[in-house]
């Protein structure tokens, strides 16, 4: 008896041992609980749970799309243009897949992604955000010096300006826009920033915080749409004039 044990164990133990579908929820579930602890709403954790779902499969789908595809083995034209189109028919699946992950999340209420469709930017919207710019900011300047409820009422303007979709990798869009402008940057916060001789109060309040970059990202990007939330939301307009003299002067 023991023996058939045995063997049913060492037969179950064969092949790739991926969690199964029960095993991927109850992850999902403990993870769902541990961050109840901590005091996550579960609306926020399972926003973040399904963006992270959504991204490994996106990741995926970028990886396999990148590869060069070669039928294995060595058995003939018609088996290897054959062996093609499924894998191909296959990478669109996974494509397919990786859309209704992803609009699970950022379209709860089964709403499209229309153009012009830009809800109010959500709590865990702006912590992500804010968490994307910080390690950006600090590349360049010690500390950011905005007040923590002015920090939020200005990302809630910048968020404001896209659809949930484009807010779901918008960490990817600051990482290149920094990137891409990251002498300039230097510049920018060398001259008016923290530890210059501009003072945190006034027209170049911008330059000391963190949002500086999302904002320059947004008026490269959506200038009129950014000014339109920009006077919606009450923010200073000098706060958006001085940053915008700020970065020309640093061309």
């Amino acid at each position: 008896m023991a023996e058939n044990g045995d063997e049913l164990m060492s037969g179950a133990d064969e092949g790739r041992q991926w969690p199964d579908e029960v095993s991927v929820d109850n992850a999902r579930t403990t993870l769902l609980r541990l961050l109840a602890r901590a005091g996550v709403p579960s609306d926020d954790a399972s926003e973040l749970i399904g963006l992270l779902e959504a991204g490994a499969l996106a990741l995926a789908y970028e990886d396999l799309s990148g590869r060069d595809r070669s039928a294995p083995g060595d058995k003939g034209e018609p088996y290897e243009s054959g062996w093609l189109d499924g894998a191909g028919d296959l990478l669109a699946e996974l494509g397919e897949v990786t859309e209704r992950t992803l609009l699970r999340v950022v379209s709860p209420d089964g709403e499209q992604d229309a153009a012009g469709h830009r809800p109010r930017a959500r709590r865990m919207e702006v912590e992500r955000t804010q968490v994307a710019l910080t390690p950006l900011y600090l590349s360049f300047a010690e500390v950011s010096e905005l007040d923590p409820e002015a920090t939020e009422e200005v990302l809630t303007a910048v968020l404001a300006t896209m659809s949930p979709r484009q807010r779901a990798r918008y960490a990817g869009r600051l990482t290149e826009f920094t990137d891409a402008h990251r002498a300039r940057l230097g510049r920018l916060f060398t001259t008016f920033g923290a530890g210059s001789a501009i003072t945190v109060h006034g027209r170049f309040s911008l330059v000391h915080s963190a949002t500086s970059i999302a904002v320059l990202e947004r008026l490269a990007a959506e200038p009129q749409a950014l000014r339109e939330e920009w006077d919606a939301a009450e923010l200073p307009p000098a706060w958006l004039d001085g940053l915008t003299t700020a970065w020309n002067a640093s061309a």
